[in-house]
């Protein structure tokens, strides 16, 4: 992998794949894995002649555990510095849960003439915690419930989490993976805990009301309908009506973890959009 260092002295960690002249994909990971979540996606696509590039988020993988700066605002001047240094012009960037968060605010505030295209899959937007502007979101005992599992044992809640609600593997019926599980796990545990700790508040405390109105470039949202992480009814549909130029797709029944689950129904739908 290479590397790239901020202003503020992080090293952020990045692979980049396929034809510098091809038309540029960025993938934005979820809370707390990496740029190996992508890995199924990256080899679709770059199949499909794109140039495919994915970073560790600061403290995430194998990016620095930086003391500070775990904040949406940080994390999309990080894509930004990203972006300029590989010179990224007529980008499509595509986020899940938190990444889409990362990536929303990033094309909002950093992507006029660097990019075409953004897809949100069970992101996080617009927001997701319980506020009076926000009757429907979840209320602040949710994630202090996170935090308070992270601290107290994070082998074992990262374990629980991708075990079950993460991948629908909860659900009556469900095949769980335990390759898929440990997967999730090992990225997990690659990050830094106080990193992770810091960004349950990034990922369900930041209104990205604004940055969603602000977006001019076509975005499609794509969200599982049984997604236990990021409920959809306060989600995918609220953002939809946000964005000037949206497309928005409900998947019946499918999860949270769904690019993985369901890479071959994720992958297909994104193609479409992102060549038409």
């Amino acid at each position: 992998m290479s590397s790239i260092t901020t202003n503020d002295g992080v090293r952020i960690l990045y692979r980049d794949w396929g034809a510098r002249s091809a038309q540029p994909i960025v993938f934005h990971h979820g809370w707390p894995l990496s740029s190996d979540d992508w890995e199924s996606q990256m080899l679709y696509f770059l199949g499909k002649g794109y140039r495919v590039i994915a970073h560790d988020r600061r403290g995430h993988g194998r990016s620095s555990q930086a003391a500070d700066g775990n904040d949406m605002d940080h994390y999309a001047a990080d894509v930004a510095a990203l972006a300029a240094h590989l010179d990224l012009r007529n980008a499509i960037h595509i986020g899940h849960s938190t990444g889409g968060g990362e990536a929303a605010r990033y094309v909002s505030r950093f992507g006029q003439g660097r990019v075409a295209k953004l897809v949100l899959i069970g992101a996080v937007p617009p927001l997701m915690l319980k506020t009076n502007g926000n009757p429907r979101g979840l209320p602040i005992e949710v994630f202090d419930g996170l935090r308070q599992q992270l601290a107290a044992n994070r082998p074992q809640f990262y374990l629980e989490f991708a075990s079950g609600p993460f991948y629908g593997y909860n659900r009556p019926g469900a095949k769980p993976s335990q390759a898929v599980i440990w997967n999730w796990w090992r990225q997990g545990m690659m990050g830094s805990a106080k990193a992770h700790y810091e960004c349950i508040k990034a990922f369900s405390e930041t209104d990205f009301s604004d940055d969603l109105k602000n977006i001019m470039v076509p975005t499609l949202i794509l969200h599982g309908g049984d997604d236990q992480i990021v409920p959809v009814a306060d989600s995918a549909p609220l953002s939809a009506k946000l964005l000037k130029h949206s497309v928005l797709k409900i998947y019946d029944h499918l999860p949270h973890g769904l690019c993985t689950t369901h890479a071959d129904i994720a992958n297909a739908d994104v193609l479409k959009f992102i060549s038409a």
